[in-house]
Parts: structure tokens; C-alpha cells; sequence
């Protein structure tokens, strides 16, 4: 059950400040959404099948395959700086 407390308290929690009036305004527009919500709720969905996307889409990835790395010395060729096998960076604190 939403109280005008608990939007107050969202409101509070989001940093928004609200007059008394819009307090109410956002109330009222909260409480038609979970109405509508609810009404939802009413709908016989027996015979639907789920899904998790509104159109029919296949997955357009490749599978992955194991493929032969670059080589440590074709990695670091184009680094800056580099140190036993690995790139060398600037210390940040």
C-alpha cells in the first residue's frame, strides 16, 4: 500500500524536495501507476508464451573459437615502457 509517507520518504532518499502540493500531485500520479499495474495483474495469460524480447530476434554473435594469442613481443612492440613481460605504468596513488 503506498502512503504519502513512503513518497515523501522516496523523495527524501532522492535528494527532490516537494511542496505539500506537489507532494500530493506525485502521490496521486504513483497511485494511478500501481493501479494500473494491478489491473495488469487481471489479464488471463494461461495460453501466452513468455518471451524476452517484443519481436523474434536470433542471436547475430559468433561462437567463440580458441585462436593462437599475438606473442608477448608483438604485444609490448608499440608500449611506452615495459618491464619482465608486462607494460609499465606511472604509479597512481
Amino acid at each position: 500500500m503506498l502512503t504519502k509517507e513512503a513518497v515523501a520518504r522516496v523523495a527524501q532518499l532522492s535528494r527532490l524536495s516537494f511542496t505539500d502540493e506537489e507532494l500530493e500531485a506525485q502521490f496521486k500520479q504513483l497511485e494511478s501507476i500501481i493501479e494500473m499495474m494491478d489491473s495488469l495483474s487481471e489479464i488471463d495469460t494461461t495460453d501466452v508464451t513468455p518471451q524476452n524480447h517484443v519481436m523474434d530476434i536470433n542471436n547475430v554473435f559468433r561462437d567463440d573459437e580458441v585462436q593462437e594469442g599475438m606473442g608477448v613481443e608483438k604485444v609490448l612492440a608499440n608500449a611506452p615502457e615495459a618491464s619482465e613481460n608486462m607494460f609499465q605504468v606511472p604509479k597512481i596513488v
